[in-house]
């Protein structure tokens, strides 16, 4: 197998294409099938013709939290952060944007008039991340104070819309700061269309974390340093992917972060806990047959996964389709279904 670099995975995207709202319905979304040797252009309530009775789609359940919090230091210096996860009671770990990094102690004023303590930087003292305590419960405040932490791509202030359709119908679990996007795609109607064709359904939670949007800055891609995410597969669900591969059925990951979590799972063994996985050509799946996923940014690490899960040569052919045919890119864009490369 051919030696990948960084620039193998980038391709011009014209700005027009990178989708700044979602669809008028979620279903509505255009559908790229690339299961076959040539692009088939589809509109995404086509899915439960393209399944077959018995497959298992499994979606990411987490729930996207309202984690953009703004507020000022005791300078009036302004600060944002953007909790990246809930660690207790009251204390959080968060990105930080101020001018000025603050010193441990500081207590900054935030906006809804709760304060947040800086304890120090998270995981470690040379760590990324940094460690708060806030003065009342995180998800209340969160939930109170916040806003939808909306990718950099989106040009617009969160609003109603984005509370709404940046998050999935079935989200359960609070914790993830992106929405796992292939999922936004799926109402209930075609989630009874599904059921009712004899596709089975399954959930695994992914929490997943503001690095998902963090660019690999080595050549060598090797040299990159995936973030750490939490994840949980069910009892339920495990007993579920071993019950279809048994019946000779289809694992469908809905999303890049159900794949990583299906496969963090099969390469340890472990159920429940963080996974830093980063999949690249070459990789060896266990778990998943088919994947339905959004289209990604040039140079990202999930271009990196799903070109490892379909194929090089096939994904960047499907890319310069999408590209020619306008199809709409990034977290309110349309998706794509892949195959699994066989060996």
């Amino acid at each position: 197998m051919r030696d990948f670099s960084l620039g193998d995975f980038d391709f011009a995207l014209p700005p027009n294409l990178i989708a700044q709202h979602p669809a008028p319905e979620r279903s509505s979304s255009r559908l790229l099938d690339g299961t076959g040797t040539q692009a088939v252009d589809r509109i995404f309530r086509e899915l439960p013709t393209l399944l077959a009775p018995g497959d298992l789609l499994v979606f990411n359940d987490t729930r996207v939290i309202k984690a953009r919090l703004f507020g000022a230091k005791p300078t009036g210096g302004q600060v944002e952060l953007l909790v990246e996860r809930v660690l207790g009671a009251r204390e959080v770990v968060a990105h930080m944007k101020v001018s000025k990094k603050p010193n441990v102690g500081t207590v900054l004023r935030m906006r809804g008039g709760f304060t947040a303590e800086l304890l120090g930087r998270w995981p470690d003292d040379n760590g990324a991340l940094f460690r708060f305590a806030f003065s009342d419960e995180p998800h209340a405040l969160m939930a109170a104070h916040g806003h939808v932490p909306l990718p950099p791509y989106i040009e617009h202030g969160d609003t109603a819309e984005d509370e709404s359709r940046y998050q999935t119908v079935f989200a359960r679990a609070p914790g993830a700061v992106a929405a796992p996007t292939a999922a936004l795609h799926f109402d209930q109607v075609l989630l009874d269309a599904l059921s009712a064709h004899g596709v089975h359904r399954a959930a695994v939670t992914l929490h997943v974390g503001a690095g998902t949007f963090q660019p690999v800055k080595t050549e060598n891609i090797a040299e990159h340093r995936m973030h750490s995410e939490w994840y949980e597969v069910p009892n339920a669900t495990r007993a579920a992917i071993h019950e279809t591969q048994a019946r000779g059925a289809r694992v469908v990951a809905v999303g890049t972060t159900t794949v990583r979590t299906l496969e963090s799972w099969a390469a340890t063994g472990v159920a429940s806990g963080d996974t830093s996985i980063f999949i690249t050509p070459g990789f060896g799946f266990k778990v998943v047959d088919r994947l339905i996923t959004n289209f990604h940014l040039p140079k990202s690490t999930l271009m990196m996964l799903v070109s490892a899960f379909a194929g090089y040569e096939h994904v960047m052919a499907l890319y310069r389709h999408a590209i020619a045919q306008h199809y709409r890119f990034f977290s309110y864009g349309d998706a794509m279904l892949l195959d699994r490369q066989r060996p």
